[in-house]
């Protein structure tokens, strides 16, 4: 295995790679959020938003496979075992092209029937809605059998190629923003429709780059019994964890739908659209760590592996927090700035939903780690079973009469439960050390947290909302936490390195 500053250096360019990425396309889906919510009106903007999460919901199927297929392909890139890694990659292509066909026959029947007798959708939009409905289907459908082409990629950690693939995908959903605006037919029908066709494309170029660069994406039908038997055994306790957040999601989603209508939908959104741009920098470092993580356990370099883990955990929060935080502090204002339309409920949504984000990121490490040693039954079990708690907890407290709002505090709550499960399964797992965890990573995070916070929030209510005030606490915010991450969130070894890295810039410069 490469050494440990090589394996750094890959992570963090990678990491850069993927920012890149992701502020090209946060910028894109921003502002076609905008342009697609005033479109559409809130109503039908809700419509999409919970139709397209039935559909999201028979991912709790395709799921558990999909994580195993990501974990089979880069132990075995791990391994260096290339024989094996053909016949893994064209057992999933198999695996998933079956699932597809049994998910589309499931939904069909399933899914038709809960769309039009029991989701609250005005009568009118009926039609609408089933329209929305198949399309999102066989964009499901599609992405589905891509999987192992993705996931091939992300074991490689070629993250170049997401980088370059998402102008093509930003782009297209630039087109799809203006063409909306003068539809020739239903607005709602013809945003499904161009939405599929802009996914359609983006699968086909995936899969042609993975078959262009990488020796075992050359598919051919193999049945291999023994392997399929393992992948299958772990995708079902694997199951569970991929129902339970599934199921808090969408299915919360249509708990609202249930109880307070399509506008509060709008609203969760929203919510989950800023979430998404936010969380994506996040999502992006761990797309670029998770390889490295589960390659170092599968050669043996426990020792790199728990490194990876609580350095993974303290950052990924730390660069939350620098996103969220400023966001925190303006929500209204951001949301009247970019919106103009503000769906109610929609500024509680994203402040709780940001909460939820940050409570979540400390623990995408561990579950990388947990899914790496391939025993996950006992594991998901426990952890699984408690996340599967959201949905019932959510729908009695809304059939109660709380406010919609209470759908995320339930999922931040129980996010806690979890943290504390996975700290105690893992310790067992992979001699995780729970005490050096909530020292070094916990307390640690939620020191800078309230350090940060503190001349924001004071500034934020006393200060009206102008754009210049907005920009004086955005910076007063993004400072604050640069400042507690330095100070409080860093050991010694690790400023250090923060002003080398400093110093090896200037001096860069300085011969420019």
């Amino acid at each position: 295995m490469p050494n440990t500053a090589d394996n750094n250096k890959r992570i963090a360019k990678n990491t850069l790679l993927l920012y890149f990425r992701m502020l090209f396309m946060m910028v894109v889906s921003l502002y076609t959020s905008r342009v697609v919510l005033n479109a559409l009106g809130v109503e039908d903007y809700g419509i999409y938003n919970v139709v397209g999460g039935i559909v999201a919901m028979f991912s709790v199927i395709s799921g558990s496979l999909s994580a195993a297929i990501t974990r089979f392909i880069t132990y075995e890139l791990g391994t260096g075992n290339q024989e094996n890694l053909k016949k893994i990659f064209s057992s999933a292509v198999t695996i998933q092209i079956g699932l597809a066909v049994a998910i589309v026959l499931l939904a069909e029947l399933v899914g038709v029937w809960f769309l039009n007798v029991k989701m609250n959708i005005p009568e009118s939009r009926m039609i609408a809605a089933n329209w929305v409905f198949q399309l999102s289907l066989f964009t499901f459908a599609i992405n589905l059998i891509s999987v192992p082409y993705n996931a091939t990629i992300i074991a490689h950690e070629r993250m170049s190629a997401f980088a370059y693939i998402s102008i093509i995908e930003a782009l297209g959903k630039l087109a799809v923003a203006y063409f909306i605006t003068v539809s020739p037919m239903d607005r709602l029908i013809f945003y499904a429709l161009l939405m599929c066709a802009v996914a359609l494309l983006i699968r086909l170029v995936y899969g042609y780059y993975c078959k262009r660069h990488f020796e075992e994406c050359t598919y051919y039908f193999l049945w291999d019994k023994n392997l399929l038997e393992r992948m299958f055994s772990f995708a079902g306790w694997n199951f569970i964890g991929a129902s339970s957040a599934v199921l808090r999601d969408q299915g919360g989603n249509i708990v609202i739908n249930l109880f307070c209508g399509p506008g509060v939908n709008a609203a969760r959104g929203i919510a989950f659209q800023v979430n998404t741009a936010v969380h994506g920098f996040v999502t992006n470092f761990m797309t670029a760590l998770n390889p490295q993580i589960t390659k170092s356990y599968a050669s043996g370099d426990r020792e790199y592996m728990m490194t990876l883990i609580f350095q993974g955990a303290r950052l990924s929060f730390y660069m939350l927090l620098m996103l969220s935080l400023p966001i925190l502090v303006n929500t209204h204002y951001i949301l009247v700035l970019w919106l103009k339309i503000v769906p109610e409920h929609t500024v509680a949504f994203v402040q709780l939903i940001l909460l939820f984000g940050l409570s979540e990121s400390i623990s995408n490490p561990l579950i990388t780690a947990m899914l790496a040693t391939g025993r996950i039954r006992n594991y998901q079990l426990v952890v699984g079973g408690l996340q599967l708690m959201n949905l019932p907890v959510s729908y009695l407290l809304l059939r109660m009469g709380m406010f919609p709002e209470v759908v995320i505090v339930v999922a931040i709550v129980i996010s806690q439960c979890c943290l504390v499960a996975r700290l105690l399964m893992l310790r067992g797992m992979i001699g995780l050390s729970v005490q050096k965890y909530l020292k070094k990573v916990y307390a640690n995070v939620l020191a800078v947290t309230f350090i940060a916070s503190i001349c924001p929030y004071l500034l934020s209510d006393s200060m009206e909302e102008t754009f210049l005030n907005f920009i004086l606490l955005c910076l007063i915010a993004v400072v604050c936490t640069g400042i507690a991450i330095y100070y409080v969130g860093c050991n010694k070894a690790e400023r250090q390195f923060v002003v080398n890295k400093i110093h090896a810039i200037k001096n860069k410069l300085n011969r420019k």
